[in-house]
């Protein structure tokens, strides 16, 4: 489908923000009242965000945000890719798929990150893009009144502490940076992101009250953390309260199963929910009757490769690899090709090669790999992945735990 003629693509300018979050608020149904369009402009980037302009109103929109991301071993600049929509006056006229293929080319050329990163409100759209589903999560509801931490978990040397979580910031910000390079999945938190992870604009509370918190404070210092909300309720059998737990923070499992134990025990409620939980999430290994956690599966982060060798060589691995990947990319030419990936315990190389393949794939069964959470095999089983040797690496993307990805961008 070719963009409708009368309108041209352009870089956003400051000038630009009012009519992208109206753009926001009909695609996403949002509303921003004065506070939360002022906060948001703290976050935007003109120079990094596309519209669409039909003679001088805007009328479509994408952005990629300037964040880190932990990879399997590594923490790389990741392209944050939000804000995608076109006014519904203005679809079916070609206009996403222009942004998206010139966004691509832009980060492209200016090779500062090798992979961007999405979450999909519809998860039809991007695969076109070459974005593979590369993290799920769990959506726990529990039901904290028939499921207990066991006498068994880890216990920890410490107390809890009640917090404001605004007023305890830079706790919170030294505990998520001491996790974080080592969670896969999680994003960086420059400048404004910590400000607008800790806002609680009454819009955000869907009728629980203002955001909680508490710190686990061991003999060095604090050493974890929670935030919650509660949605109260009663019915013919009295309390019927929800914990909503938006953030739990923790390496070490007995601070983290004290956070839990804490969170299932918040008096006049029956139950607890998290929609940001890993799939091997550790508190399914806590609990006495996994059952009642409640758990539903959903997608999270998308990964498109925007530089293969640079993303290839950039995480690390779990063993040896030495692998000839025969790869498909129409919208990023340079991927295209045949490559050497090499990996041992203290290099890893991607280069091209005219040796034969070992694996066939397009771009987007890479991006599915690269942070762990889905394999090759899954993928040569569902037919997206030709394995074209005895030499395939079926657990070679994998990592020690899988990834994570606890806030929307």
């Amino acid at each position: 489908m070719h963009m409708d003629d009368s309108v041209r693509l352009r870089q956003a300018t400051a000038d630009d923000h009012a009519a992208i979050l109206d753009i926001e608020g009909y695609v996403f149904h949002h509303d921003f009242d004065d506070d939360a369009r002022e906060f948001d402009r703290r976050l935007f980037e003109p120079e990094r965000s596309l519209v669409a302009d039909d003679n001088g109103s805007v009328v479509g929109h994408t952005t990629a945000l300037t964040r880190d991301l932990t990879v399997p071993g590594a923490v790389i600049p990741a392209a944050h890719v939000t804000g995608v929509g076109v006014l519904p006056t203005h679809r079916r006229r070609g206009l996403l798929t222009a942004m998206m293929h010139r966004q691509l080319a832009e980060l492209a050329e200016a090779g500062r990150e090798p992979v961007a990163v999405l979450w999909a409100s519809e998860t039809t759209i991007y695969p076109r893009f070459g974005y593979g589903p590369a993290a799920a999560r769990l959506e726990l509801n529990a039901m904290t009144r028939e499921v207990h931490i066991t006498p068994a978990a880890p216990s920890a040397d410490g107390r809890l502490r009640l917090i404001e979580p605004t007023e305890a910031a830079e706790d919170l910000k030294m505990l998520y940076e001491r996790v974080r390079p080592a969670r896969v999945g999680w994003s960086s938190r420059p400048g404004a992101w910590w400000d607008r992870r800790l806002r609680d604009p009454s819009a955000w509370r869907d009728g629980a009250t203002t955001r909680k918190g508490v710190l686990f404070e061991g003999p060095n210092g604090p050493e974890g953390y929670a935030m919650w909300r509660v949605k109260d309720g009663w019915d013919d059998y009295g309390p019927n309260g929800q914990v909503r737990v938006t953030e739990i923070v923790a390496d070490d499992p007995g601070v983290y199963a004290e956070l839990w134990r804490f969170l299932f025990g918040i008096d006049l409620t029956r139950s607890t929910s998290y929609d940001f939980a890993a799939l091997d999430e550790p508190l399914q290994y806590l609990v006495d009757e996994p059952r009642r956690l409640g758990r539903g599966f959903s997608d999270a982060l998308w990964i498109r490769l925007i530089d293969l060798p640079a993303a290839l060589e950039a995480r690390r691995y779990l063993g040896p690899v030495d692998v000839v990947l025969a790869v498909t990319d129409p919208l990023i030419s340079a991927n295209s090709g045949r490559w050497r990936l090499t990996a041992g315990p203290d290099k890893t190389t991607c280069v091209r090669t005219t040796d034969p393949a070992d694996v066939a794939c397009s771009i987007t069964e890479l991006g599915a790999v690269y942070l762990g959470g889905t394999t090759l095999s899954a993928l040569h089983a569902a037919g997206r992945v030709q394995r074209l040797t005895d030499n395939f690496p079926a657990t070679a993307f994998g990592w020690d735990r899988l990834p994570n990805a606890i806030e929307v961008f």
